[in-house]
């Protein structure tokens, strides 16, 4: 599926970010999260590590957006 992030465009799978997020350890969670296999990563560290760009260079919003379309499940932060 063609996601853009960050004015780039990305030709994802599903299971090629699964497979990109094996063996990364999940960062604290602070806001938005995804679930990802039994793990569970904040949505900026997996934007990260599936775009290869520095994560001031996309938001929080485009990251949702495009791993919701790609089917995982992403959570809002609890208060």
């Amino acid at each position: 599926m063609r996601c853009v992030i960050a004015r780039f465009s990305f030709d994802l799978l599903k299971s090629e970010v699964e497979r990109s997020m094996e063996g990364v350890s999940p960062e604290p969670v602070t806001g938005v999260s995804v679930t990802i296999g039994s793990r569970v990563y904040p949505v900026m560290q997996v934007g990260e590590v599936i775009t290869k760009q520095d994560r001031r260079d996309f938001t929080t919003l485009e990251m949702h957006r495009a791993l919701t379309r790609l089917g995982f499940v992403c959570h809002q932060p609890t208060r």
